[in-house]
């Protein structure tokens, strides 16, 4: 189910307090009663890991909803400042088919505000219920996770990585025992993550280019043969071989020998404009030269003069 696993199924047993209502004190409230409320009274977490829903995955758990309803509640809180309206804690993927299905009002169990990492904790619990994170998202989870237990921006926890990275390549520098570092690796360790690889094979995700990026949190391409791609730096042959590899499942040894191939292409097209350049560059040494002065030197000279003659008639 992914590198959360881990963590998330230690997170799973938590208890989620119920909001009390109407003046309720918290006990009087169980976490089993199942309240319907309006969908529109629902707003959606703009900030969740998940970003990506597949529209023919939608539109499927849409018709089984149709059919026998929610069965499973979504969570949410109540807006403080917004009485009567309600933050979705979890649960995006059946509000949005509950959408689609039609369904005015859905089942809902009404939690205490969860803090930020436990929210962000709760959300990672439900995608293990159901679906994987993509790669993109893993990553991206991961840090915040990090950012929310530093207390820092990914931005800067981004930098962290990187500088451990760094430090580590110095023989003589380690970095456990260093109160960031060890947060880091303490907390990536918990997701089954050795953090030099988060920083050599998956950090580099988020700096690929969005016609590559996209694909991958979409689940049309693994990330390892989405990387490969990345280092075609002519867009139009990066999309070709990208098509290519989507439309033909292809293998990331596939994927390489046709890299490969068009480097070669390229190579090929671009060897007439070097010759000229070395040609220029020749010519521009025979007009310095004394080569002339020498009579063996300019018999052979023009002789080769003769050859190239006849050879671009």
């Amino acid at each position: 189910m992914g590198k959360f696993n881990k963590l998330l199924t230690s997170l799973q047993d938590e208890e989620l307090e119920p909001q009390p209502q109407n003046g309720a004190k918290p006990q009087e409230v169980s976490t089993q009663v199942r309240q319907f409320i309006p969908r529109d009274r629902i707003v959606r977490d703009e900030n969740q890991v998940r970003k990506y829903f597949d529209v023919e995955k939608l539109n499927g758990l849409a018709q089984t909803i149709a059919e026998e309803g929610i069965l499973e509640d979504l969570a949410v809180y109540e807006i403080s400042e917004r009485p009567g309206y309600y933050q979705l804690v979890f649960g995006e993927r059946r509000y949005r088919a509950s959408g689609i299905a039609g369904l005015d009002k859905v089942p809902v169990r009404v939690i205490e505000k969860p803090d930020e990492k436990k929210l962000l904790k709760l959300q990672l619990i439900e995608n293990k219920h159901h679906e994987d994170l993509n790669p993109v998202e893993e990553v991206e989870g991961a840090l915040a996770l990090l950012a929310a237990e530093l207390e820092k921006p990914v931005e800067t926890v981004i930098a962290l990585l990187k500088q451990m990275d760094n430090d580590v390549r110095r023989a003589s520098y380690n970095v456990i025992g260093q109160p960031e570092s060890d947060v880091i690796i303490k907390l990536l360790e918990g997701l089954n993550i050795k953090w030099r690889s988060f920083v050599l094979n998956q950090l580099p995700l988020l700096g690929l280019s969005p016609d590559v990026l996209e694909p991958i949190r979409q689940g049309k391409i693994e990330y390892t043969k989405a990387l490969a791609i990345s280092r075609l730096k002519d867009e139009e042959q990066r999309q070709e071989v990208l098509q290519e590899a989507i439309t033909q499942n292809l293998s990331i040894r596939d994927i390489r020998d046709r890299i490969k191939q068009l480097s070669q292409s390229k190579k090929s097209t671009s060897q007439p404009s070097d010759y000229l350049k070395r040609f220029n560059a020749v010519s521009r040494q025979l007009k310095k030269t004394d080569a002339w002065e020498n009579q063996e030197k300019r018999d052979r000279l023009e002789t080769l003069l003769k050859e190239i003659e006849d050879l671009v008639k």
